[in-house]
C-alpha cells in the first residue's frame, strides 16, 4: 500500500506545489498556486483508514465511483468534481494513485483563473 510519505513526496515534486494545514493541524492539503489539488486527513492515516481526496473530471469521477467501491464522492467537498479514495484494503497500485493525483493536479491547473494561468506558464 502507498504511504503518506510517498504521496507527500509525489505531490511536492509537482511544479509550484506546496503543502499547508489550512483547516486544522491534521488535514494535510496540497496546493498549486494556492489552489487545492489533494487533501489527506492525517488522523485517518494514523488510525489505519488512509484516504486522499482529489479533484476529478465529473464524467471520470462517476466512472471511477462505478468501478471501485473504495472511490466515493468527495468528503467535505463538491461531490461533482471531487472523489475521496479510501485506501484501506482497496489494493490500488501506487501507480494508479499517482495517476489520480496527476489528473487532479492537471484539472486544477487547467481550471485556474487567467491571472494564475499566466503566472503558472511564466514559471515554465
Amino acid at each position: 500500500m502507498i504511504t503518506i510519505d510517498q504521496i507527500q513526496s509525489f505531490c511536492l515534486k509537482k511544479e509550484l506545489a506546496s503543502q499547508t494545514f489550512p483547516f486544522d493541524n491534521s488535514t494535510l492539503v496540497f496546493k498549486v498556486l494556492g489552489k487545492v489539488f489533494a487533501v489527506c486527513p492525517l488522523e485517518a492515516w494514523e488510525s489505519g483508514s488512509p484516504s486522499i481526496t482529489l479533484k476529478c473530471d465529473s464524467i471520470y469521477a462517476l466512472e471511477l465511483r462505478n468501478s471501485y467501491d473504495s472511490i466515493r464522492p468527495g468528503f467535505h467537498s463538491n461531490k461533482k468534481h471531487w472523489n475521496t479514495v479510501y485506501l484501506s484494503n482497496a489494493g490500488f497500485s501506487r501507480q494508479f494513485i499517482f495517476e489520480l493525483i496527476d489528473h487532479s493536479y492537471s484539472m486544477v491547473v487547467q481550471n485556474m483563473p487567467k491571472k494564475l494561468k499566466i503566472q503558472f506558464k511564466s514559471h515554465n
